[in-house]
């Protein structure tokens, strides 16, 4: 009771350090990289200042730049030169993903390379799964994309990833990725899925850089509904049962109280802080309104309090710089 208890004696400047709940590290920052296939060198993004997209060569002087700043995991997106109605080159041998990950890995051996794990960059109509018609009209195939994903995932692996991540929220997409990836010998293999991923607005940016804008309808069969919340729980929960090794919610910024609850099932979660996210930072940031690094670092610190372990963000890099320089 005051005043004997006065809360501000442990804020005072010189000790503010020793009371810290909540440190940032680069071991929990992963890079998220576009790869074009239709490129030859580094094209800048206009919708996300300051991210590009990279040719296979130049992701891999790129994956070199990072590790040296200390960032040891990147999250790849391949934008191929074909698309197709049912995603065919997303598992090609010699596809932009498998050709980036073998580059990387010869570059930087000791990069964690992991790779999305989806069909809406490599389709003509920008959906993540096989086009069928259901009673509501056209949406996905749930089971047949299944063994698209599957195939996908294993083609990952075979070139070298380390980690898989299912980001179409089909249902049974862990499950099956599991079995697939066990049959084949790549057991070792983790899947970081991604368990609750609300159909945000904030996902407009990704879309330029990724060019995987859909044709028709929307992702709000196969996305979550970003009200609910006891849903969201149980698709993260539904996905550890089946065999995720890590779980994400995406986008996190704006979903801690989710974050918070996922964290309780017991595995590692990743926080994915989306590009509408970044973007309205930046946005912000360039037209003086905030400071972007003051913003980025209070994010981040806000998604470690909710209970992320890992932090997807297209600030990593910058965090990286920012964290040598408190150093």
């Amino acid at each position: 009771m005051f005043p004997r208890t006065r809360m501000r004696r442990l804020r005072r400047r010189e000790l503010q350090p020793l009371f810290k709940e909540i440190h940032l590290h680069k071991d929990c920052l992963i890079a998220p990289v576009f790869i074009d296939e239709r490129i030859q060198d580094v094209t800048p993004i206009e919708a996300m200042p300051g991210q590009c997209r990279y040719s296979i060569l130049k992701v891999s002087k790129y994956a070199i730049h990072l590790r040296q700043l200390g960032i040891r995991t990147m999250l790849l997106f391949g934008i191929p030169t074909l698309k197709t109605e049912r995603a065919d080159t997303a598992y090609a041998s010699d596809g932009i993903i498998q050709q980036s990950i073998s580059g990387i890995k010869k570059a930087v051996p000791d990069m964690v390379i992991c790779t999305d794990v989806c069909a809406c960059e490599y389709t003509t109509h920008g959906h993540c799964g096989i086009i069928g018609n259901s009673r509501d009209g056209q949406d996905i195939i749930n089971d047949e994309s299944l063994e698209l994903m599957s195939k996908i995932a294993v083609s990952h692996a075979r070139a070298g990833a380390d980690i898989v991540a299912p980001s179409c929220m089909l249902d049974g997409v862990v499950f099956w990725i599991r079995a697939a990836l066990d049959e084949v010998g790549f057991d070792n293999v983790l899947i970081m899925s991604y368990s609750t991923k609300f159909a945000s607005s904030l996902y407009g940016p990704f879309r330029e850089a990724a060019d995987s804008a859909y044709t028709f309808g929307d992702r709000t069969t196969y996305q979550m509904d970003p009200v609910n919340g006891r849903e969201a729980i149980r698709e993260s929960r539904l996905d550890a049962d089946e065999g995720a090794d890590i779980l994400m919610v995406k986008p996190a910024g704006w979903n801690l109280d989710v974050l918070a609850m996922v964290k309780t099932i017991g595995l590692p979660v990743a926080a994915f802080q989306v590009s509408g996210e970044y973007s309205m930072i930046k946005a912000a940031a360039e037209r003086g309104w905030i400071d972007e690094q003051a913003a980025v670092t209070e994010s981040f610190h806000c998604l470690k309090r909710a209970g992320a372990d890992l932090i997807i963000s297209y600030f990593a890099e910058d965090m990286a710089r920012w964290l040598d320089e408190e150093s």
